[in-house]
Parts: C-alpha cells; structure tokens; sequence
C-alpha cells in the first residue's frame, strides 16, 4: 500500500493522508464502513443530548449521521468527504431537514470556508487517517468550532484490524486525549456504546469542548 511518505499518484484521495484512493473505492463498491444507516451510539446520544446551531460532520461518506443530526432541531448540518461518489450518493437521498454537503479535504482546512460551527460529529473519519495525520484533524476541528463547541467523536478504539498498516486505524483514548489535548477539555467518555454488528466492545463515546 502507498503511504504519504512514498505514494506516487495524483489523486486528491490521498491528501487524506492515507494512500487509499477512497473515490475509486466507492466506485468499485468496496466500502464496508457503510452501514445504511446512522452509527448508534451517536443516535443514542442525540436523543439525550440535543446539538443546537450548526454541526460539522467531516468524512461524512453518505451521509447517514449527517441526516440523523439534521432530524433534531439544529439550524445547519453539513458533511464533508473527499469522495465525489460519496457526496453524490449522500445527495441522493431525500433531505430530513437542513443537511448541506460539500466536496472537500477536511485535513487540508477545505472546512474553514464554511464559518464557524457550534458541534462537529466524529464517526470513521479519524481511524480513517494515517496517524501521522492526526494532528491535522485535530488543528482542523479547533479551528471549525466557536469557543465552547462541543466535538462529539465516536472512536474506534480497537478495529482488531488484519492489516495494520491500512484503515481503520486504533483510536485508543489515551491517544485520542492527547491529540486533542492543547485546544479541547474532555467533558464526558462512555463505554461501551450501542454499535453496529461486530464492533460490540471495540468503540467508545467521547465528548470534548473546544476551549
């Protein structure tokens, strides 16, 4: 596999920093992270915990979590992929509410046009990025978020993953807190968390506020 390090090739997927050319992937049909329908936890969380104003959602794929956000009473949910097959796909489907989605790298501050938003909503996006580029989205989700906003991220803390050096990635706590630690506070963490079939166990909920 490519890495950023080595790659040769032009597309703009590897800006995520990962090698993988995610357009192509969604072309051929190879996307087992889609699921068809909002990740649990952050449908659980929601019911309890209502994000008022506009929340951000990068790595949005088809945009599943972006339109269940956008049943709840915020004013704006925009998702942002990389993926041109990914943002068609998640235009495809009847709007709930006020969703946006936008084509973009939001490692390399394609987000930062959009304004400022009051959540951002992590799921997949991070274990989804070479580690090295880590500190890319957490500079990225700082600087998307007003002074207060919460980041809500579902992590993916042990993938059990037979290829290592590919995605998803191990997004242990610890590691997850000290990414995040010079612009964000750690005001809630759960586990375990409702979850698709196969991941019992092997995610966790964190919520951070931006300082």
């Amino acid at each position: 596999m490519n890495t950023p390090e080595n790659s040769n090739t032009a597309s703009p997927s590897d800006r995520a920093g990962v090698g993988v050319d995610w357009e192509a992937r969604y072309r051929a049909g190879d996307t087992p992270w889609e699921k068809g329908a909002p990740h649990p936890a952050v449908v659980a969380w929601l019911r309890q915990n209502p994000l008022p104003g506009r929340v951000l959602v990068p790595g949005c794929g088809a945009g599943h979590d972006v339109r269940e956000i956008s049943r709840h009473p915020v004013s704006e949910a925009v998702g942002v992929d990389i993926a041109h097959s990914a943002i068609t796909r998640a235009r495809s489907y009847p709007a709930v509410g006020r969703e946006i989605y936008v084509l973009g790298d939001f490692l390399t501050g394609d987000a930062r046009g959009l304004g400022k938003f009051d959540a951002l909503v992590e799921h997949t996006c991070f274990c989804a990025i070479y580690p090295t580029r880590r500190a890319d989205y957490a500079r990225e989700a700082a600087e998307a978020l007003r002074s207060g906003g919460l980041l809500v991220g579902v992590f993916y803390g042990n993938p059990d993953n037979p290829e290592p050096d590919s995605p998803p990635f191990e997004s242990p706590a610890e590691v997850v807190k000290e990414f995040f630690a010079r612009d964000f506070e750690v005001i809630e963490e759960t586990a375990p968390v409702p979850t698709y079939p196969g991941r019992e166990g092997r995610e966790y909920l964190m919520v951070l506020r931006r300082r």
